[in-house]
């Protein structure tokens, strides 16, 4: 069997199952039991970068910050992003770690906290529609507005702050992740999308409030490490089409044209599948060999090419 690089995007569900509080214990316990495929990977030989997804923490922190607000200077959107990366990257590399070490795997884990360049012109930075942070009744929208917040309604639930999702064009700590994979460490990186960044004429960046889609982020690191694999963990073992109808269809295999045309045709939501599948085929697009989209139990099944949904040029 020959041996991939593999990057593997976790979905939310393993670090916060549906439904949970999302204690630090819960989430702590969570991930020790999604850790059993990625060390599967390891000790086929595969060379593995973990990402990982951010909104409930982030989420948590915004609503850290209102409540905070009149006693301590609030945190921009930017920072909760690294802090994010840093306090989920911890609970990840622990769990690995442990994990490796009770199988007797000798092995490095790292955490890179990962800034993503975004371009200021994005059309999503002059229309934002992700919703972030705590709920707001109609009497509060001013004060909002008031801090340079764009507010909207989230239909049938108050008005939500929204902020700018641009896509990911470059990922500055590129090289020290291929160092890294290079001399046989596991890294994770880009967790929550990477911090956005705008890269300056002269060189340097600075730091912009927006969230980057994480399976973008994902792909495109991929990309720029040259990956063999992007594998997808989401919270369904195969894509499929008309979604729990009673028609539903499961593919094993799809090229990106299909893809594609079943995405134009609606059949995955903006909130769920979407942006997987606009990740998958831009991975491939960039030259990418192949992508599997699966979920926790199956990735090391998907990994061997005995299941998940394969998408291939």
């Amino acid at each position: 069997m020959s041996r991939k690089t593999i990057v593997v995007a976790l979905g939310g569900n393993a670090l916060i199952e549906e439904g949970a509080e999302g204690t630090s214990e819960q989430q702590f316990e969570n991930t020790r039991k999604s850790m059993a495929a990625i060390v599967g990977m390891i000790a086929e030989g595969h060379r593995v970068v973990l990402t990982h997804g951010n909104g409930p923490q982030a989420g948590v922190q915004l609503i850290r910050n209102e409540a905070g607000s009149s006693q301590v200077p609030p945190s921009p959107l930017n920072v909760i992003v690294a802090d994010t990366q840093g306090s989920i990257g911890y609970m990840l590399q622990q769990s690995l770690q442990n994990a490796l070490a009770l199988k007797g795997i000798k092995k490095d884990v790292v955490t890179v906290v990962t800034q993503v360049v975004v371009d200021p012109e994005d059309p999503s930075m002059k229309n934002p529609t992700k919703y972030v942070g705590p709920f707001f009744k109609e009497a509060q929208l001013d004060a909002c507005r008031a801090k340079g917040w764009v507010m909207k309604e989230d239909p049938g639930r108050g008005y939500r702050r929204v902020v700018a999702s641009p896509l990911p064009k470059d990922v500055v700590e590129k090289d020290v992740i291929h160092e890294l994979v290079e001399n046989g460490k596991v890294v994770i990186a880009v967790g929550g999308g990477g911090v956005p960044v705008e890269r300056k004429a002269d060189g340097t960046v600075v730091g912009v409030d927006a969230v980057i889609d994480k399976d973008r982020a994902s792909a495109l690191l991929a990309n720029l490490l040259k990956a063999d694999e992007l594998l997808i963990l989401t919270g369904v073992d195969r894509v499929a089409i008309n979604y729990k109808k009673p028609d539903m269809q499961y593919f094993d295999r799809i090229t990106v044209a299909e893809a594609e045309k079943h995405h134009a045709d609606g059949q995955f939501p903006k909130g769920s599948m979407g942006p997987k599948i606009e990740a998958a085929c831009d991975f491939v697009k960039r030259g990418g060999k192949q992508v599997v989209i699966t979920d926790l139990d199956h990735a090391l099944a998907a990994v061997d090419g005995k299941a998940g949904t394969l998408i291939t040029k």
